[in-house]
């Protein structure tokens, strides 16, 4: 095999000798050999191909755990991957201009609103919750798959409708600077919770109230934090115009899963906001 040294190999793949050293390290793109006396590292020619695919993906921000993703799947599946991804940065994108929209609409005293925003009557119910503070989206993904977890095991009975559906609250922002809290709570019904609520013991069970909720309906689409905070701002904008209050601080997320589930199902989700 004609191996070459790293620096030929950086030159023709347009990958500096820093960066091969770092994705030799994270198990990226490792050389062909490695001298056992210097550590001096060399490639072969047929690694060319996917050193170039990284620094492309690298040249358009693609973060090195999807880079990783992408190196394990063949070509069809790679292609499928890196479409996903390229549209969710796209819907990213959008999300980032229509917050940056409001955000000069509101400095110039225009108030807009974004979202068709509907109202709804939820009945007092009894909620299992689970309260965490959180490491940035990663974190609230994993907490919400943990706590929607706990309930394939056990056969908890549902209440019909939006009112019987999982939801999530965020008490905060939850990003690289704010950690929540963010709080899951599934309804169960009154007459079994307290039976229900000992097969939980890590769980909360508590009483919400009776109230009134302004709503978006955002469908099945996959919504980013930017997208939620677009929303919330048109939420509290027509709070403002209608003359409605919020009853907390907190916003939530509402997943309602419609029969027949498959393993492809996604559940519909809305933005929500309780009001006085």
């Amino acid at each position: 095999m004609c191996l070459v040294s790293i620096g030929e190999f950086a030159r023709r793949s347009r990958l500096s000798p820093k960066a091969l050293r770092l994705y030799d390290e994270l198990g990226l793109l490792r050389p062909a050999r490695v001298d056992p006396d210097s550590g001096y590292r060399f490639y072969a020619p047929g690694q060319l191909d996917q050193a170039r695919l990284v620094a492309s993906l690298r040249q358009i921000g693609v973060p090195l755990a999807h880079i990783r993703v992408v190196l394990g799947l063949g070509p069809g599946d790679a292609a499928a991957y890196i479409r996903a991804y390229w549209t969710a940065v796209e819907d990213e994108h959008l999300a980032r201009r229509e917050l940056a929209g409001y955000l000069m609409n509101t400095s110039n005293e225009t108030r807009s609103v974004m979202y068709e925003v509907a109202t709804r009557k939820i009945t007092a119910r009894r909620v299992l919750c689970l309260l965490r503070h959180v490491d940035g989206e990663a974190g609230a993904f994993a907490l919400g798959k943990d706590f929607v977890a706990r309930f394939r095991d056990a056969t908890v009975p549902r209440l019909d409708g939006i009112a019987g559906a999982a939801f999530v609250i965020y008490y905060g922002q939850v990003n690289d600077d704010s950690d929540g809290p963010i709080e899951w709570c599934r309804p169960v019904p009154d007459d079994r919770a307290d039976e229900i609520a000992a097969k939980f013991p890590s769980l909360t069970l508590r009483t919400e109230p009776a109230h009134e909720e302004a709503f978006v309906q955002l469908g099945q689409a996959e919504i980013t934090a930017t997208q939620w905070q677009v929303v919330y701002e048109t939420l509290r904008n027509w709070g403002d115009e209608h003359h409605r209050e919020p009853a907390s601080l907190g916003v939530r997320v509402t997943f309602l899963a419609r029969p027949p589930m498959t393993a492809d199902s996604r559940p519909e989700c809305d933005f929500a906001v309780p009001l006085r």
